[in-house]
């Protein structure tokens, strides 16, 4: 049995007559004047058609017709199945909808209905939205079909049904034994989902029964939407932190479409996770985009420990620099310095010093590759943290890409959990596999990479800190107390007017990282966003 309850696959395919009794009528327009009745209107639907067709569509829904409602959508066969499935698989019965006003073509409305199942039944009410669109063949005001019309969480794919749990509920706890819930953490709702889909036989409680959103991707965990019948929770005790998850949802809010990580360098824990995010996706754990300057940090190691060079000597910062017929530049308004060394050049956040040095000998394709999967444990496949989550990506790549590569760009994958275990790495020189979930509660082997040296990781850690104090990271650092440190990153993503900002710092045993899309230059949002969550675990 699939994801979260036990019920039979969502069917009950209804064929549809289109055209059929009952809404002929409103596959033409006749008019009075002698035009074609086979004239079909365009443009958007009026007032009159969104108010007579929405209404129409609700009339159908409350009555229990699936099929006459959903020959008034634009897409009939998938509303039956879904609307069908409503009734059949969801159980939900004496469906009422009470619109709101009107905004242009689309009308606001609240749904009440009761849930029934084993003789027990609950009161369901939510609030979703639909659009009319004009009929690309008939003409016709047609309710514009989205899953979402029938309940808001629901996306392409997705279904409802109420059964019996098979998963009993949990009670997630952070390090300190304080609940954590989606009402207070709001960020966590699909993490706490995929924890309870995982480890709640484990943790020990009993299953209810449940109204929930089956999803159509196999690494979503069920959305539970009502309870029924409660079940008993058992208790799972994560390595988060209420107090860092508290302020990491607070930091993301101020930036559309951000995520952050934070954890405990010495341990590998993660304190923290949030994303903000229209889609729901958790792209602090499963992301996979370009990570801008701050795979500096690994290309930096790959520098040092081969070496080409270290922090105090030559790495020149020229305007350009060409790799393999590709020209190279720096950020808008950096000022060139042919007697920079490595460390200015990492404060300054200079790509074409990276650039200039990556076909230094005995350096070859696969030097970046090596050092982010032997060193970093990056790119390998092997973390279980408890839940779904990306490991990073560094392939060894020949060409413009091999030097797109040092600077995060190119063919390099990241999430803001690779990068703040790369700054985990960087400070510590020991690679900890990041962890949600104690290891020993399923016996999971973690992953291991053999990590820098000492004198490796402590120029590492040296140029960091630099960065924060002086360099692209001070401006977001500023007021920070005690030993800190950051890397900026700006990543150009295909078919985007601005950059993705990227921020990954150090404060004490605390590390995190940050991303948002389009966000501008690593100090303008995932910055501010990271020295908050540094400040909070202070």
């Amino acid at each position: 049995m699939g994801k979260g309850v036990k019920a039979a696959v969502i069917g009950g395919v209804f064929a549809v007559m289109v055209g059929g009794a009952g809404y002929g009528a409103y596959n033409v327009v006749s008019t009075v004047n002698g035009d074609s009745a086979d004239a079909a209107r365009t443009g958007p639907p009026s007032a009159e058609e969104v108010e007579k067709a929405s209404a129409e569509f609700f009339a159908a829904w409350e009555k229990g017709d699936p099929r006459r409602a959903a020959s008034l959508t634009n897409a009939s066969a998938a509303a039956t199945r879904l609307l069908t499935d409503y009734a059949e698989e969801a159980r939900i019965k004496d469906v009422s909808v009470t619109p709101g006003a009107r905004t242009g073509r689309t009308v606001p409305y609240t749904v009440r209905a009761k849930v029934s199942f084993g003789g027990v039944t609950k009161p369901l009410t939510y609030r979703s939205k639909l659009t009319v669109v004009r009929g690309e063949t008939t003409g016709r005001a047609l309710v514009d079909w989205q899953p979402s019309v029938v309940h808001p969480e629901l996306k392409k794919g997705d279904t409802l049904v109420t059964e019996e749990s098979v998963t009993p509920p949990i009670e997630a706890v952070d390090r300190d034994g304080k609940v954590l819930t989606k009402a207070k953490y709001p960020s966590l709702g699909p993490v706490l989902d995929t924890l309870r889909e995982k480890y709640g036989e484990q943790a020990g409680g009993e299953p209810g029964v449940e109204l929930v959103v089956r999803h159509a991707s196999a690494e979503v965990a069920d959305t539970p939407l009502l309870t029924l019948t409660e079940g008993e929770p058992g208790t799972l005790r994560t390595t988060l932190s209420a107090g860092v998850q508290k302020a990491a949802e607070r930091a993301v809010k101020e930036f559309d479409e951000s995520s952050v990580v934070a954890l405990k360098p010495s341990t590998g824990e993660v304190l923290a996770v949030a994303n903000h995010r229209a889609d729901g996706f958790n792209a602090a754990f499963q992301g996979r985009v370009a990570p801008g300057s701050t795979m500096k940090i690994i290309t930096a190691a790959m520098l040092i420990d081969n070496g080409v060079t270290s922090m105090n000597e030559a790495a020149p910062c020229p305007d350009t620099a060409v790799w393999q017929g590709q020209v190279f530049k720096n950020l808008t308004g950096m000022e060139p310095n042919e007697s920079a060394t490595l460390a200015n050049s990492f404060l300054r956040s200079c790509n074409t010093a990276f650039i200039k040095l990556v076909d230094e000998k005995p350096l070859t394709d696969a030097s970046l590759t090596e050092e982010a999967q032997e060193r970093f444990g990056l790119g390998r496949d092997d973390w279980k943290t408890g839940i779904v989550s990306f490991d990073g990506s560094v392939p060894a790549s020949g060409g413009p890409d091999r030097a797109a590569n040092a600077i995060g760009q190119g063919q390099v994958q990241m999430n803001p959990l690779n990068m703040a275990s790369v700054t985990a790495t960087a400070v510590t020189g020991t690679f900890r596999q990041p962890y949600l979930v104690s290891p020993d509660l399923d016996d999971r082997e973690i992953a291991t990479a053999k990590g820098l040296s000492p004198d490796t990781f402590a120029q590492l850690k040296q140029m960091m800190r630099l960065t924060a104090t002086e360099g692209t990271g001070a401006k977001a650092m500023a007021g920070l107390s005690g030993d800190i440190g950051a890397k900026t990153g700006s990543a150009e993503v295909d078919g985007q007017k601005t950059s993705n900002s990227w921020f990954t710092g150090f404060r004490g045993d605390l590390a995190a990282a940050a991303m948002t899309e389009e966000g501008g230059h690593g100090g303008d949002a995932a910055g501010p966003i990271v020295a908050d969550v540094l400040r909070a675990g202070g």
